[in-house]
């Protein structure tokens, strides 16, 4: 934390502490606990197709609720970094940096149904509807200050990693010209097998000569390698926690959905390496374990189970839901919400910046097709799948790539349904309302051709 040393500076920290700190926390936590007695009172009705959604869900809400108010006031306080979804994030968090993620706020836009504004407002500056939904819906925040969380803090320093595509290169090209700050860009070699040392080596050589140095001059602080160490290993352990919570869907019923994982992923995603994160996943895998032991399934009768593959369709999110647990399908699986667990044995506290560098080389975007086919193989047999539904996802190409033969392969080699559904992850203009429902109609008749 910056401290004060003029009288600006004492307001600033003033209205951090007291917006924030003081009433911001206080009336959060007063709702959180309000909600999570009317989670905890809900109770299935004859006809509800879904069980209430888990407690912990009131525990999320208190979580990034108080991120972003806390967001509204970082500047002056806290040196502000914006990064990709799939950048080094453990450096930052040890050098004290607030973290926003603009994928993150883009999905917050989508689910409040604020995205489609912002990026209109991005195509009328000129930036083409073809691009990522959410570089546009950002990009139309930055250029129109239009955003549900009140404000977003301007970036001291944005980080770029291209692991997850090339879109975000070009995107933060942009805001750096915008905001005028300093840029790190990581790059990572495409890999189609596991990485070679060179290429780790490769990787860790940025940490060291421009991640680190760039970060430390911004900070104006020196990397504390115990406060490193101390965070990557908060962040190993809430992404085997993570992992763990959405393996408690291999049981049958299971405990919850993946439309309840793309919600609650939140804490994994934005505020890895913070005890806080670790203990919400704690927690909320306890609540899963009682719901196993209880035999209470998210979807009131579970008769086919599927998979999601790619990003979810944010907009659609309950609609969705409601939709399939009604026909007793359960999306009990994603390969998005593993992305975040499935490289936590790649964590290493005791050599963070080097096992980090092996880390962010293996997201499964920065991976082959036949990588996510196989990834794909694991869930269909570990979560006794009878079918996978693809988003076929109009603005993230890489994350589409080969789901047309992924699909045909599915159906081949694996011997289930699968469905190939047309839609954008963040841009409701994209959205066909019948089409959409007439394809996933026609696959549960799928479904239940093959299951008798």
């Amino acid at each position: 934390m910056n401290l004060p040393t003029t009288l600006s500076d004492l307001r600033v920290h003033g209205e951090h502490l007291l917006q924030f700190q003081v009433l911001g926390s206080t009336a959060l936590r007063v709702q959180r606990l309000r909600n999570e007695r009317k989670l905890g009172a809900l109770r299935m009705g004859p006809d509800d197709v879904l069980a209430p959604p888990p407690r912990a869900l009131a525990r999320m809400q208190e979580l990034m609720s108080r991120h972003y108010l806390e967001g509204r006031y970082a500047n002056g306080v806290r040196k502000v970094a914006w990064v990709t979804s799939g950048a080094p994030w453990e450096p930052l968090e040890a050098l004290g940096f607030f973290p926003v993620y603009p994928e993150n706020h883009a999905a917050l836009c989508g689910v409040r149904r604020r995205a489609e504004a912002n990026c209109e407002e991005a195509e009328a500056h000129g930036y083409s509807r073809d691009l990522c939904s959410y570089a546009r819906t950002d990009i139309g925040t930055v250029l129109s200050g239009e955003t549900p969380v009140g404000r977003l803090p301007r970036p001291d320093l944005l980080v770029c990693c291209n692991n997850i595509c090339q879109t975000v290169l070009y995107w933060y090209e942009v805001l750096a010209h915008h905001f005028d700050c300093p840029l790190v860009v990581i790059d990572t070699p495409f890999l189609y097998g596991e990485a070679q040392e060179h290429q780790v080596a490769y990787v860790r050589r940025q940490f060291d000569e421009e991640l680190v140095p760039t970060a430390e001059r911004v900070a104006g602080r020196t990397l504390d390698e115990r406060e490193l160490v101390r965070v990557m290993l908060e962040a190993r352990d809430a992404s085997q926690l993570w992992r763990e919570v959405l393996d408690r869907s291999r049981h049958r019923p299971a405990p919850m959905t993946a439309f309840d994982g793309f919600l609650l992923m939140g804490p994994i995603v934005n505020l890895r390496g913070r005890r806080a994160t670790t203990e919400f996943y704690r927690d909320l895998l306890a609540e899963l374990d009682a719901r196993v032991e209880r035999g209470v399934g998210a979807v009131a009768h579970e008769r086919y189970r599927v998979a999601w593959d790619n990003l979810p369709i944010w907009y659609r999110l309950s609609k969705l839901s409601k939709l399939l647990a009604g026909r007793g399908v359960n999306v009990v699986a994603s390969t998005y919400t593993y992305a975040w667990g499935e490289l936590a044995p790649l964590m290493d506290p005791t050599d963070p910046l080097g096992s980090g560098a092996r880390v962010y080389l293996h997201p499964i975007l920065n991976r082959s097709t036949g990588h996510k086919l196989e990834a794909m193989r694991t869930m269909v047999e570990g979560f006794s799948l009878d079918g996978v539904i693809l988003h076929s996802d109009r603005s993230c190409k890489p994350y589409s790539l080969g789901q047309i033969d992924q699909r045909d392969q599915i159906v081949d080699t694996l011997g289930v349904p699968a469905l190939l559904l047309e839609a954008d992850h963040n841009d409701p203009r994209a959205w066909s309302e019948e089409q959409s429902v007439n394809r996933i109609e026609a696959f549960i008749e799928m479904l239940e051709t093959a299951a008798s």
